[in-house]
């Protein structure tokens, strides 16, 4: 089995693995920056750290295809030219000017050098600051004219300009851009700089061959692949740049167009892998059903038939379960898990936190037990003798479901019989965990992967576009609404007093504290902090968790939090995944602007889970931006997860519309999916549409698909072709 996780950017081989693969044809676009003259090692060193997709690629050097694939996203129009008289109070401007005096500052003096330039119409002021005086008499030497480009400002009524852009004689006018690409920055790169790289790397840009339907392409009316990206990057029109212009749109769909060849070609060879027929008898099913203190939901039973024909057919499953927070994911799951063990074999089920591991081991092992079935979990915190014990216990097939966090797929875990595997938030775990699991098995496991974010469908294409999907979209019955309100962080006080209330009426409370810069020391400072003051208010009654504590530490907060020993948990963002504290009815957010709609509604499905009407306060500082304000009205209005991920993806863009990052959501450089997402059902179809007449990718279009998956790194599809 070939590791899926190859095709994900932040799993790449090293560098020269791939050369050894990649079609010369495309070697130029993959050789270092530094073959650009011009870029010393302190610019190749910045460009590698700014325009690498994952930390885990820094340290590698930067490529032509990065410069190539950073685009723009403005444009500085420097057509317009002025008399000096005529010029506005703002904005770019572009003059030609005869060079006057220069005005040197006095020595020692922190003043800035002053060069006075005119037309017939009036005068100007450059000005310059750290600048040596040789460099600027021969860049503008008096006496000659001079085409003047940059930011205009007025200074006591006269108008001036502070460092220009860009300063050439009217012979060298043509090497200005009048439309030059704004790009994206980092410190100590400057767009002077940066688009000079990439202009001077165009030219190396190889002839490729057409990869795209012809007539798709003429009905589409999209320029050749090479024209598009020269259109970007030496933009003749403003429009160029658009996110709708066809050279961004051709350049997105080829982006989409690899990565949904990548997710079938995954697909198509991992259901080539021999599966396996898993068919129960239902017995032990049905014991597990007639003990639920509740009804199944029809999506529940919608999705657990669908799961169940799935695993009782000879191809693999490999099926994707979506479900709103608190629509009974785990239930499901635990059916599956059992139909395995009916079936004589095992179930794994792999969660992301010792804390969820623990929760299902409590809430499913009393199920388990009623049906008769022996379930083990296994974590880093199981030890020494308690550790062998279960592990011969899975070596010899005595337990029937294992639960654990990525302890599961380590060397020294060996199933008799592992026949499905289930993992929880698959997006938190690296892919190749996942496969990881599954090669614990002799056979092809079948594999169901489950998530509590609801994920768009463009998201889902992407993430998932190898799977079935299934989506429970019911809550169980009994499932409180939630009061969702907003407030500023100056009302902190009169918060407490009706959190003073509600636990004089017996209510529990999570305070969630804000995520600093994904950092996990700073949000455990953060949490200490208002543990401090919340002591004071509520003293004896306050506790916290958070991701730095060790595993039997959260679990006696958790215990005390249970009992009501405290009556308020503050906690980092270590709650937001699967944590089941029924009584709990209130949630307060601190400064919510900060995270992401997902992560919001995650976050909030933590309360709302028992008898008691629930509370979610989203705690704001000022002031708000627009999008901020969206995003707190929209959690105000609706509870609908699905509707949240379509507005979430919408207002933040696919590379944050799981909350932060996770590794597994492809990082797209030329697509942006809120603005691109109706290419991607095209993509879907046209990949499947290939790959049914050419599945070898053998023909003159498939030839130009292969070059197409190796020039966005997809190298690891062109293995799965050549593997039968």
């Amino acid at each position: 089995m070939v590791p899926v996780h190859q095709f994900a950017p932040e799993a790449q081989e090293a560098d020269w693995t791939h050369a050894r693969m990649r079609p010369s044809i495309l070697n130029p676009l993959f050789a270092n920056v530094a073959v650009i003259k011009g870029i010393g090692p302190r610019i190749s060193k910045v460009l590698a750290q700014f325009l690498s997709m994952s930390p885990d690629e820094k340290g590698r050097h930067a490529r032509i295809i990065d410069l190539m694939f950073h685009l723009p996203v403005g444009i500085i129009d420097r057509r317009h030219r002025y008399a000096i008289r005529d010029l506005p109070r703002e904005g770019i401007v572009t003059i030609r000017a005869i060079v006057g005096r220069h005005r040197p500052p006095p020595r020692n003096r922190r003043v800035p050098y002053r060069i006075e330039c005119f037309d017939e119409t009036g005068s100007l002021t450059l000005v310059y600051f750290h600048s040596f005086a040789d460099h600027l008499e021969r860049l503008l030497p008096e006496g000659e004219s001079r085409d003047i480009s940059g930011r205009i400002e007025w200074y006591q009524g006269e108008p001036q300009m502070v460092h220009p852009d860009h300063v050439l004689s009217p012979e060298e006018l043509t090497h200005m851009p009048l439309l030059e690409p704004v790009y994206p920055l980092t410190q100590s790169l400057t767009l002077k700089t940066l688009g000079k790289a990439i202009r001077a790397a165009l030219p190396r840009l190889p002839n490729l061959p057409e990869w795209l339907d012809a007539e798709f392409l003429r009905i589409r009316g999209w320029p050749a692949f090479g024209m598009a990206l020269r259109s970007l990057h030496q933009p003749e029109e403003i429009s160029d740049v658009a996110p709708d212009s066809p050279s961004r749109q051709r350049l997105a769909y080829d982006e989409l167009l690899a990565n949904q060849l990548a997710l079938l070609l995954v697909r198509r060879h991992m259901k080539r892998a021999q599966g396996r027929v898993i068919s129960g008898t239902g017995g032990k099913r049905e014991k597990i059903v007639s003990a639920l203190p509740f009804d199944l939901t029809a999506s529940q039973q919608a999705a657990i038939s669908t799961i169940l024909k799935d695993m009782a057919a000879p191809d693999r499953m490999m099926r994707l379960l979506q479900g709103d927070v608190g629509a009974g994911k785990t239930i499901v799951a635990l059916l599956a898990l059992v139909t395995a063990v009916e079936a004589g074999a095992q179930g794994a089920f792999m969660v992301p936190t010792e804390i969820l591991a623990r929760q299902h081991f409590s809430t499913l092992s009393g199920l388990a037990k009623s049906a008769g079935i022996k379930i083990d979990i296994l974590t880093s915190r199981e030890k020494g003798n308690e550790r062998q014990q279960i592990l011969k216990r899975i070596a010899a097939g005595e337990s029937g479901i294992v639960i654990g966090t990525h302890a599961l797929f380590q060397e020294k875990v060996e199933f008799k019989d592992l026949a499905l595997t289930v993992i929880d938030e698959q997006h938190r775990f690296g892919v190749h965990q996942r496969l990881a699991l599954q090669h614990k098995a002799e056979a092809a496991t079948d594999l169901l992967v489950m998530t509590a974010t609801p994920i768009p469908r463009t998201l889902s294409l992407t993430l998932y576009g190898d799977m079935d999907v299934s989506r429970l979209t019911e809550k169980p019955a009994g499932r409180q609404k939630i009061d969702t309100r907003t407030m500023p962080q100056d009302r902190l006080n009169e918060l407490v007093q009706g959190l003073r209330r509600a636990m004089a009426s017996g209510q529990k409370a999570f305070w969630v504290c804000p995520l600093i810069e994904e950092s996990e020391t700073m949000d455990k400072a953060a949490a200490e902090a208002r543990l401090d003051f919340l002591s004071q208010e509520f003293p004896g009654r306050t506790g916290i968790i958070h991701g730095r504590m060790k595993g039997r530490e959260k679990d006696e907060i958790m215990r005390k939090f249970r009992t009501g020993e405290i009556a308020v948990l503050v906690s980092t963002t270590v709650i937001e995944v699967g944590m089941d504290v029924p009584d709990a009815s209130i949630i307060v957010i601190e400064n919510a602007e900060r995270f992401g709609l997902a992560q919001l509604h995650q976050l909030r499905g933590r309360v709302g889970r028992g008898a008691v009407k629930s509370s979610c306060i989203l705690l704001y500082s000022t002031p708000l931006t627009d999008t901020a304000k969206a995003r707190l009205e929209i959690m105000r209005q609706t509870e609908n997860g699905f509707l949240i991920a379509e507005e979430d993806l919408r207002l933040r863009g696919a590379g944050e519309a799981l909350g932060t990052r996770q590794s597994g959501l492809p990082q797209f450089r030329l697509a942006d999916l809120s603005k691109h997402g109706d290419l991607l059902a095209a993509a879907r179809d046209d990949a499947r549409q290939m790959l049914d007449a050419d599945p070898r990718l053998q023909s003159n279009r498939g030839e130009a698909l292969r070059l197409l998956l190796y020039l966005f790194e997809r190298d690891e599809a062109i293995r799965l072709l050549g593997a039968g």
